[in-house]
């Protein structure tokens, strides 16, 4: 049964690889969960025409996943990385998700999540460099 069987290592993702790959996962998934109606959903942050910061992330599932929080340096302590959190779960909520997840390796960002209401339901120990991966989520 393994002849003419061949496997490629690269250190690349053709796009056609990753269609192909992601179709497959993305039907499979259909099949086990139902539908995800997967949407995009970013949050953008501008003092004045001056971008400072969002968050990108897209729901399913009923579920918000946050992908990126980043607010640049000069402008964090202000509240903005809590406000774009709102923000997204604001619109979640709207689209009908029932819970957010997100991980981060960043003891600030764990902290930040915390405040904002995200409890840690994992941790991959010594992620790297003797840090943590914390997984969290916050049920609406």
């Amino acid at each position: 049964m393994t002849a003419d069987l061949t496997l490629a290592v690269t250190d690349w993702i053709d796009a056609t690889f990753e269609r192909d790959v992601a179709g497959g996962l993305a039907a499979f998934n259909r099949t086990q969960l139902g539908p995800g109606h997967q949407r995009d959903l970013s949050v953008s942050i501008y003092r004045d025409d001056d971008f400072i910061g969002g968050l990108a992330g897209y729901t399913a599932w009923d579920w918000l996943f946050v992908k990126w929080l980043w607010i640049r340096e000069d402008a964090r302590g202000g509240g903005l990385g809590a406000r774009a959190l709102d923000a997204a779960e604001t619109e979640a909520k709207k689209r009908g998700c029932r819970a957010a997840w997100l991980d981060t390796v960043n003891p600030a960002a764990r902290a930040l999540y915390a405040r904002c209401g995200y409890e840690a339901f994992g941790e991959l120990a010594d992620f790297h460099a003797g840090q943590s991966r914390y997984f969290m989520q916050k049920r609406f």
